[in-house]
């Protein structure tokens, strides 16, 4: 799990830069926290993890897409027309019955933003960061995620070079569903690993 990371005086750098630009539009009343929480909210959950769903809902339903996805992650994803820097060299991990893949980036918060969009805040954090790592099944249940000991974790730390993306197991009852129906399945917390997808039934 080592590699390059962003620099984080940078990184550091651009979020006090962030801060104070959101200190001084909310001072000025030209906009509320309440609308910039709205339009996170709907980046981290919604409009970024979109296009990642949409390369999981294809490589499920065309095991050629799929194959091209898991052996050149960038050039496949790119099909679609999802790319960028934060998206130059993207590795996809299936998860089996007998493998989950979780992803975190230790030293900073490297993150496939093409596909799922803007990082939650927890995904950030260094309890996060520090712990997923040595107690990943513990962190993983906390998630609401318990996995058999039976099944292995492998834990995958992104970097400046390298983002991971997850491809989820198909849930269970979704065979009869075609691709575009299949799409708001997909979760960005499964895509990053902390999440197993639902069947239909059980969603319900």
């Amino acid at each position: 799990m080592s590699g390059n990371h962003e620099d984080v005086s940078t990184v550091a750098s651009a979020a006090l830069r962030t801060k104070a630009l959101e200190a001084l539009l909310i001072e000025k009343g030209l906009i509320t926290t309440d609308v910039i929480d709205t339009v996170v909210r709907a980046y981290e959950q919604d409009i970024g993890p979109l296009n990642g769903a949409k390369v999981v809902a294809r490589a499920w339903v065309d095991p050629a897409y799929k194959q091209r996805l898991l052996a050149d992650g960038t050039t496949a994803i790119a099909e679609l027309g999802f790319g960028g820097r934060e998206g130059v060299d993207m590795v996809v991990l299936e998860n089996t019955p007998t493998v989950h893949n979780v992803v975190v980036c230790t030293l900073c918060s490297c993150y496939p933003w093409p596909v799922l969009g803007l990082p939650p805040s927890w995904y950030k954090s260094y309890a996060y960061r520090a712990r997923v790592v040595r107690e990943p099944r513990v962190v993983l249940r906390e998630f609401g995620l318990e996995l058999p000991e039976a099944v292995e974790v492998r834990v995958w730390d992104s970097n400046s070079d390298i983002r991971y993306m997850v491809l989820p197991q198909r849930p269970a009852g979704t065979e009869h569903l075609s691709e575009a129906e299949l799409i708001p399945f997909v979760t960005r917390d499964a895509m990053i690993g902390v999440a197993r997808l639902q069947a239909p039934a059980v969603r319900s």
